[in-house]
Order: structure tokens, then C-alpha cells, then sequence
């Protein structure tokens, strides 16, 4: 993306986000994110079918396409009038995969008609007419009237609206301001945009998730990844074909960054299906709706469901499994787990589901494939309740690819330290990789990353990844699977280690183990010399605190107090 774009988006990102929020009242964040959220997938809706019709009007009368109507001996009016009506043909816009929206459900009927009264008449093409409630009730006529001509949306979008207890005219100062709001910028302070209407919009509904996420806090941030995090992991991956799968996917972030990283390699998106499973209804609703303005064909199972009891996807075998579960969960066991074949390493604890997403993950994984997980920091230690014994059958096994220690603060949800464990089911070379180099052999290797020193305090509480951290992040893994020569141990911050290495710290993946502390520069001083002077300084320091003591004593007693 070009820095005018950027720059625009960002703008946009802040105006829109600022003036929504501005809206919001007394309303509770976790509410008015669907009302919001919902507003900006019919915005979406509504403008692509708009691209589309005004295609399709140009086809129409270009003499050199296949869907040219002649005028021939038609009066202008009658021409006009049988464009009009061919417009209206569903198929031509099924054939395009963009999702048919009828006259209740287009934007402009909502942007002419939310400041209605109780009892007013809105006039519809072909004589039909909706007799208009609140603007509330028409959200909710219009989401039902796309879901019942898109099968692929049936359940998924909110009919709630009347039920908010939203004010009408917060709703349509809502309407209003994505109505202004200039998704189809050709320039932006005089420098040309190449980005459609479709591609904004599912950039500031991704941004509009992340915001919703700080505004509600711990709790919203169990359903949003950091896009840094997300992005660091898919670079590290690569899943550029097959078959993509979350069974913790949460509103879908891994699936966007998936999306995007397979553009970057110059591909498209056709290239790989997405699976996905979550257990949150609206959560659920929401990860839909984000593929859905992307063009990304989804399969998220029949229905909301937990991964460990009802799996919806139990034949699945994936060439890349992505996930951030919740950390250290203590109350997902379930009796009918006790023998779950996805156990194959050892049963996970019943007060820690760590290793049970982490062997959920491998059991869906093809011969191939490959997988990364965000774990909380004690996964690559704990030696309670069996958790040490999975990690050695894990290594020995020869799954353990790779390990990165993130530092802290990079979630909203959470203070706790994490890490990303890679593993893979083939370490030997041959595997596929996006440049067709294919992977080196890295058999009875395990590569240690230490990223706690990396990122920026984007703000006084979150952490944050500069873009060329992700990379240079990514990188060493990709040099160390090819066997490059551009990979090195670095220490302090990468080393391959084998797995006797391993074997002796007793199956411990902590990276700090293995990489070591940094080079220091020489400054010529002997060693002995700097322990003499730091001494020296240290005693002078305790001789100060001494006497600072002995003054607050004395003060003290001088008020009638003793310590």
C-alpha cells in the first residue's frame, strides 16, 4: 500500500472512529460494537452491489460486450426503463459472488428514509411498498431480507436492533455518518488512491474491532488478536495454499492477515479455504461478517460451538492451524474427554487447557502441515500435572520447530508473558514454501527466538511490533529453514539448538535458556577493574542510605514517633 493510501486510511480510521464514538451515550462498548459493526457490513453490502449494478450498466450499452442490449427502435424512456428492469436480474450478481441485496436492504433506502415518522409509506420498485416503524425495525427488515436471499448469511447477521434501546436519532446520525463518510476517495491530498470501496470498508470494520476491543477492555480483548501479533505470526508461517484453520478464531483476524499476506506474495485468496470454530454466538456472527466483506469463503461449522466437546470440524486435516485461545482456561474439561484420541501425547490437565489446544491443533494438522499458538510463558516450563512429561513426548516426536518469547503488555486482555510455539509434522526438507525453494531439513533442530527486548510503547499501557520487526523476526526462521547462510545464532536473540541441547535442560523451551545473554562491546577495561570501581560505588551507596536512614529516625522521634 502506497503512503497516500496509508495515510488516507488512517485519517479516515480516527474521523470515523472519533464522530462513532461520540454517539455512543451511556450505551455499553460490547452493545453498540454490533450496532456499529452491523451498519458498516450493510454499508459494505450495499456499495459492492452498487459496483456491481454500475458494471453492469455500462456492459449494458457497450456494443462490444456480451451483455449489450440494442436500443433499436425503443424510445429513450423505454430503453432506460429495460436497463432498469435488467438490473434487477439476481443472477448477474450471484455470478460475480457478490451478495444480492434487495431495495428494503440498500443503503440508499436507509440513508433517504431512517428520519421517517411511525405509520410513513417507503416506496419500492416494482409497486412494493414497506410501511416504516422506526429506523431500528428497518435495520432489522433490511438485515432479514439479505439473509433470506444469501443462504451464506442466514444466522449470521444482527436482528436486534429494536431491542437495543438505541435513541432513533443516534441511529441515524450513525447512517448519516457512513453515509458522508468518503469510501469511494479517488486522491487524497492531491496524491491518486488505487483502493476501492470494498477494500476501505474492510479496513476500518478490522480497525473498528481493534478499538472495540480497548473500549471494552479485558473482555473485548478475548475476541481480538493485535494486528502485529496476528501479522508476525502469519509472516512466520506463510500459509500462501490449502487449508487455513482457527478453532479459536475469534472475530477472524488470522484469516485477514492470511488474506493479505497472500496478495503480498502475489497470489489470491482462492488459493486457500478457511475453517474456523468459536463458541461465542456474536463472536461468531462477527468473524462471518468480516470474511464476508472480504470475498473469503468460510466454513465455521454449523453453529457456535467449543472446540474440545463439540468439534465442527472432525475430519479436517489443515496444512496451516493459526490460534490465540484464551490463556491457562481451568474449566474446560469435560468427562468424555478422558479418552479423546486427540490426547496423543499425554492428557492435558483438567485445570489448564494449554496442552489440550495445543494437541486439538496437531490432531487437525495434514502430514505436511504446520501450526502456531499463542501460549502463556509457564507452557514452556510447567512440570505440574503431567505438562512436562506432553512437552518431552512433543520433542522427542521432533514436532517443535520454533519458539519466540514476545515481550509484555502486547495484549488488552491480559498482563500475562506469552510465547508462540511453531511445530510441524515434517521437519525434513521438501516442503512447499511461497517462493518454491521449498524448506531445508531441520530435523532434530529446534530454533529459539528471544523477542522480549522488541516492539515500542505505542501508548502508556500497549506494547506494539514496528513493521520492520515483524520482518526481521520472520526472516530468521525462513533463513533458518532453508538452511541459509543468512541465518546465524545471534546471541541473545536466536540459536539453533539440537535436541541433546534440550534434553539437558530437562525439555525446558524457555528461550532465554539457549540464546544466551548479548554481546557487549569491549571498551578495553579490564574486568577486575570494573568490579573494583563498581564496589567502591556500591559501598558509597549503602554509606548514603546509612546516614539517610539515621536522619528519618531522627526526625521522626523529634514528632513523637519511633520506628
Amino acid at each position: 500500500m502506497q503512503k497516500a493510501e496509508q495515510e488516507f486510511l488512517k485519517d479516515l480510521d480516527k474521523k470515523l472512529w472519533s464522530a462513532a464514538d461520540k454517539l455512543r451515550n451511556n450505551l455499553d462498548a460490547a452493545v453498540y460494537k454490533h450496532v456499529v459493526l452491523g451498519l458498516i457490513f450493510l454499508k459494505y453490502v450495499s456499495d459492492a452491489f452498487d459496483e456491481r449494478r454500475d458494471e453492469l450498466r455500462e456492459h449494458f450499452r457497450n456494443e462490444d460486450h456480451d451483455f449489450y442490449i440494442p436500443q433499436d427502435d425503443m424510445s429513450d424512456e423505454e430503453y432506460e426503463a429495460l436497463i432498469e428492469e435488467e438490473l434487477e436480474v439476481r443472477d448477474y450478481y450471484i455470478a460475480k459472488n457478490v451478495f444480492w441485496v434487495p431495495p428494503l436492504a440498500r443503503w440508499e433506502t436507509l440513508k433517504q428514509n431512517n428520519k421517517l415518522s411511525n405509520g410513513d409509506i417507503i416506496e419500492l420498485p416494482e409497486g412494493e411498498k414497506y410501511e416504516f416503524k422506526n429506523v431500528a425495525r428497518l435495520i432489522d427488515d433490511a438485515n432479514g431480507a439479505i439473509e433470506k436471499e444469501n443462504p451464506k448469511l442466514k444466522n449470521i447477521l444482527d436482528r436486534t436492533y429494536s431491542q437495543k434501546q438505541l435513541p432513533p436519532e443516534k441511529l441515524g446520525e450513525l447512517i448519516d455518518l457512513f453515509s458522508d463518510a468518503n469510501f469511494n476517495a479517488k486522491e487524497y491530498k492531491g496524491k491518486p488512491l488505487s483502493i476501492n470501496s470494498k477494500d476501505i470498508l474492510g479496513h476500518v470494520y478490522e480497525y473498528f474491532l481493534g478499538e472495540f476491543a480497548l473500549a471494552e477492555g479485558k473482555k473485548g480483548g478475548q475476541y481480538y488478536t493485535p494486528k502485529s501479533i496476528v501479522k508476525l505470526m502469519v509472516q512466520m508461517l506463510k500459509p500462501f495454499e490449502g487449508r487455513v484453520y482457527d478453532p479459536a478464531m475469534g472475530s477472524g483476524g488470522f484469516f485477514v492477515q492470511s488474506e493479505e499476506f497472500i496478495e503480498e506474495y502475489g497470489g489470491k485468496i482462492g488459493q486457500i479455504s478457511v475453517y474456523g470454530q468459536e463458541s461465542n454466538p456474536t463472536t461468531w456472527r462477527l468473524a462471518a461478517m468480516n470474511m464476508a466483506i472480504r470475498g473469503i469463503d468460510f466454513d465455521f461449522g454449523k453453529q457456535p460451538a467449543d472446540s474440545f466437546t463439540n468439534d465442527q470440524h472432525p475430519d479436517l486435516r489443515a496444512d496451516y492451524v493459526m490460534a490465540n485461545p484464551p490463556f491457562n482456561v481451568k474449566d474446560w474439561w469435560n468427562e468424555k474427554l478422558a479418552d479423546d484420541p486427540r490426547w496423543e501425547y499425554g492428557t492435558p490437565p483438567e485445570g489448564n487447557a494449554n496442552f489440550a489446544w495445543l494437541q486439538h491443533m496437531l490432531y487437525h494438522l495434514s502430514p505436511n502441515g504446520s501450526l502456531a499458538l499463542l501460549l502463556a510463558n509457564g507452557s514452556m516450563s510447567s512440570q505440574t500435572s503431567g505438562e512436562g512429561e506432553i512437552r518431552k513426548n512433543l520433542l522427542e516426536a521432533d514436532l517443535v520447530e520454533c519458539m519466540v518469547a514476545l515481550p509484555g503488555q502486547l495484549f488488552t486482555n491480559t498482563q500475562i508473558p506469552a510465547c508462540i510455539w511453531f511445530l510441524t509434522k515434517n521437519k525434513t526438507n521438501g516442503t512447499k514454501t511461497p517462493d518454491g525453494k521449498g524448506k531445508g531439513d531441520r530435523s532434530g533442530k529446534v530454533l529459539f527466538i528471544d523477542a522480549r527486548e522488541k516492539g515500542y510503547m505505542k501508548d502508556r499501557v500497549l506494547r506494539d511490533f514496528k513493521p520492520e520487526e515483524i520482518k526481521d523476526i520472520a526472516e530468521t526462521l525462513t533463513n533458518w529453514q532453508k538452511g541459509s547462510e543468512d541465518y546465524e545464532d545471534i546471541p541473545g536473540y536466536c540459536k539453533s539448538a539440537t535436541l541433546d541441547e534440550i534434553r539437558k535442560n530437562d525439555y525446558v523451551l524457555t528461550p532465554g535458556r539457549y540464546v544466551g545473554a548479548p554481546e557487549t562491546e569491549d571498551d578495553g577495561i579490564p574486568f577486575s577493574e570494573k568490579i573494583e570501581k563498581l564496589t567502591a560505588r556500591l559501598k558509597t551507596q549503602f554509606e548514603e542510605s546509612e546516614a539517610l536512614e539515621t536522619r528519618i529516625k531522627e526526625n521522626l522521634a523529634g514528632l513523637g514517633y519511633e520506628l
